[in-house]
């Protein structure tokens, strides 16, 4: 995603990530640092940088925490953290207008694998300081996306869609949003099971219901690669997987995969399709979940973790060639099977 902050703008390219809520990008002077291929942004070169108001509380209490000067830290799931200032700035986003006032993470110390992708990242959870809230009707509290395939050429980019443009034509389909009070930055999907060939995967009721205290359910998330289930979801979904497919297993643990078959051209899969309330499904088409790793090793691209340790999360290879619609206002969202490269 292009993105530029301040006056005159600075331009770099920022990861877009729905399962956190902070816009930020490395700041000069820096403590630490990671290479990025656009310049740094540097505060006391812009003529409408300021830092804001304590507001820390807007964080929420999922964040590590902050002090009186409006300083933060900031950690992701990967690892990667980062800390500097809140700050206030004039941002742009694309070719689009710029909007004044947009409350950012200047980032002096920045720190981990996670950051490697861009100079900075957009963060477009439901919480108070992502990108969508903080625009809000200035875009119709909504946006969509459509992510390329893993296969697709390296020089393409996905789009990201805002205003009139984040809207899908005939065929979509459209599911309900869970919003937790705990953990309210996550976009929680309604999932009530997974269908393979047909037949119900034996799942023990309650697995994927979202608790008070904030544990369980399932987050659809833009970052994180492969989809992780709750144990208790995952397990008998590979069961049901090892038993429909005859081929040779593979140790997939060199790649971080757990379900891995050697093979060296076009095999027959099983049908997957995740079931949602209300009856919609979501099927994916096998490259949806099964990537071809090397030229003889196939790996599932879901993974199992632990009850209660993280919600699951609908991750984005399962995404790939689908225009997904989040609607903030009303509370929905829609996808429907699309060529990305051709958008």
């Amino acid at each position: 995603m292009k993105v530029a902050v301040g006056t005159p703008p600075v331009n770099f390219e920022a990861s877009v990530d729905t399962g956190s809520d902070l816009i930020r990008t490395q700041c000069k002077p820096y403590e630490d640092c990671f290479n990025q291929p656009t310049p740094m942004f540097d505060p006391s070169k812009s003529s409408t940088y300021s830092t804001i108001p304590c507001q820390c509380d807007a964080l929420g209490d999922t964040q590590t925490g902050c002090n009186p000067s409006c300083s933060f830290l900031y950690q992701y799931g990967d690892g990667s953290f980062t800390s500097g200032v809140l700050s206030s700035e004039t941002l742009s986003i694309g070719s689009g207008s710029k909007v004044a006032g947009i409350i950012f993470g200047c980032g002096h110390d920045n720190e981990g694998q996670g950051f490697s992708q861009g100079g900075g990242l957009v963060g477009l959870g439901r919480g108070a300081l992502s990108l969508i809230s903080q625009l809000g009707s200035k875009v119709d509290n909504k946006f969509s996306y459509c992510l390329l395939s893993i296969t697709d050429s390296s020089s393409q980019t996905s789009p990201l869609f805002f205003r009139q443009g984040a809207s899908l034509s005939g065929g979509a389909k459209s599911i309900p949003l869970i919003k937790s009070s705990v953990i309210p930055t996550f976009w929680y999907i309604p999932i009530t099971g997974i269908t393979l060939d047909g037949k119900p995967v034996d799942i023990p009721a309650g697995t994927f219901d979202l608790q008070s205290d904030g544990s369980g359910g399932m987050i659809i998330d833009s970052r994180t690669t492969v989809t992780i289930l709750d144990e208790a979801a995952y397990s008998p979904l590979k069961d049901a997987i090892q038993s429909a497919i005859d081929l040779t297993p593979a140790d997939g643990s060199s790649v971080g995969l757990d379900l891995c078959y050697q093979t060296s051209g076009k095999v027959s899969l099983p049908s997957l399709t995740f079931n949602f309330k209300g009856g919609v499904d979501y099927e994916l088409p096998a490259d949806n979940f099964f990537i071809q790793v090397s030229s003889d090793l196939l790996c599932l691209a879901m993974l199992g973790e632990p009850s209660g340790n993280i919600p699951s999360i609908f991750g984005n290879i399962q995404q790939q060639n689908f225009h997904i619609l989040y609607n903030d206002a009303q509370n929905t969202l829609s996808f429907k099977p699309t060529k990305c490269d051709s958008l």
